[in-house]
């Protein structure tokens, strides 16, 4: 379907109750960007009002049901998620997409050294669970015909995660997804090195749900930048509409060195989007989630939510590289720039004001061409990819 600019996607603001899944975190510590709604028509449901994988497909047309057949997406993300197979497996069966599982080759779920044991235990307040609910379903829904490799760290520290991020690359994956991140710190091209620069693997990183603001490793010129819209369907009810989610992160990092493929005028370094994809709660997906949450319960199999932030912009922006096929070729987040007439350019909406931020600047606002929080566009098919 067409895509078209509208305002009746709207950012989010308050339609709804929503917690995010995993609290603050400290320098050198990560948390999970997903965002969880609470409004009364969730949970015990068998039904979700979020977006299923048709939905998702149509809205940024794409080839999910005859691509990725030979395509894998690892998931990195902390802690241990007992349910994911299970959960995954109701998932697809709820929108009829084959089965993946451990027994057919499509699923796997190391720890963070690669192996299938010992893994992680669980988070005690289920945050990392959801998170990871989150993550391989949306891989589903975007890439159905993809393998899945969930890799867990044993907690959600930058130096755990970024081991679990090796692990995943050495299992050879087209596409890596980050949907966590935390405060920057000045020696985080230390982790670049060591962790997030993997050549020929696609990197996508969350860029925060918080508003205007840098995080790593979105900041890591090695990863692509994943930013957030809100998504909806146009006045006509067959086209889709997007702005700019007013949470979606963005900015200038503070210590990393701008790449040369970036050249927009008021960020002397990094900045913060590349690419972008639906976050907003408000307009955000469906998820099968029976795993026990802090404030949250359900009896499954009435165990569906509405999950949002750019933790589900990021698995989707992996899912649609390998969908594309062409990570041998791409330098880290560069390919976007020079293939933007395969992208949906978001000219509305915005993320929050502050030092560096006076509206309308691009770096919290949409427009058009590049900006800040939806970077050069969401996707239009697999060619900005």
């Amino acid at each position: 379907m067409p895509f078209v600019h509208a305002p009746s996607a709207h950012a989010a603001g308050g339609r709804y109750i929503y917690r995010h899944m995993c609290g603050a975190a400290l320098a050198g510590w990560a948390r999970c960007n997903s965002i969880m709604r609470l409004d009364t028509l969730q949970p015990n449901t068998d039904e979700s009002t979020g977006y299923a994988p048709a939905d998702l497909q149509s809205a940024y047309n794409l080839p999910s049901a005859t691509a990725g057949t030979t395509a894998t997406v690892a998931i990195v993300d902390a802690f241990d998620y007992p349910n994911a197979e299970s959960d995954l497996a109701v998932y697809r069966t709820k929108y009829n997409l084959p089965p993946c599982t451990t027994a057919n080759g499509c699923f796997k779920k190391v720890n963070q050294n690669g192996q299938t044991s010992p893994l992680p235990r669980p988070d005690p307040t289920g945050g990392w669970e959801g998170e990871e609910a989150l993550d391989i379903q949306m891989v589903s829904a975007i890439c159905p015909n993809c393998k899945i490799i969930l890799v867990e760290a044993n907690n959600n520290s930058n130096r755990n995660l970024g081991l679990a991020v090796n692990a995943a690359a050495a299992l050879g994956p087209n596409a890596i997804s980050n949907s966590y991140g935390g405060p920057e710190v000045w020696y985080e091209a230390l982790y670049d090195r060591y962790f997030y620069n993997h050549p020929g693997i696609a990197v996508t990183a969350s860029s925060g749900d918080s508003g205007f603001g840098a995080q790593y490793p979105a900041a890591s010129p090695f990863v692509t930048a994943v930013g957030g819209t809100s998504l909806a369907r146009s006045h006509n009810g067959t086209d889709w509409a997007e702005v700019a989610w007013s949470g979606a992160g963005s900015g200038c990092s503070a210590f990393e060195p701008k790449p040369s493929w970036q050249h927009d005028p008021d960020c002397a370094k990094r900045t913060i989007a590349d690419v972008s994809a639906v976050a907003d709660p408000n307009t955000g997906v469906a998820v099968y989630d029976s795993y026990p949450m802090a404030g949250a319960t359900c009896t499954p199999p009435k165990c569906w939510w509405v999950f949002g932030g750019t933790s589900v912009s990021s698995p989707i922006i992996a899912s649609v590289y390998a969908l594309a096929g062409n990570n041998a070729q791409i330098a880290y987040g560069s390919y976007s720039y020079g293939h933007t007439s395969s992208l949906n350019d978001i000219v509305e909406g915005y993320n929050g004001t502050g030092v560096g931020c006076s509206f309308p600047s691009y770096l919290c606002t949409g427009v058009q061409g590049y900006d800040g929080p939806t970077g050069n566009g969401t996707p239009n098919g697999t060619g900005g990819f």
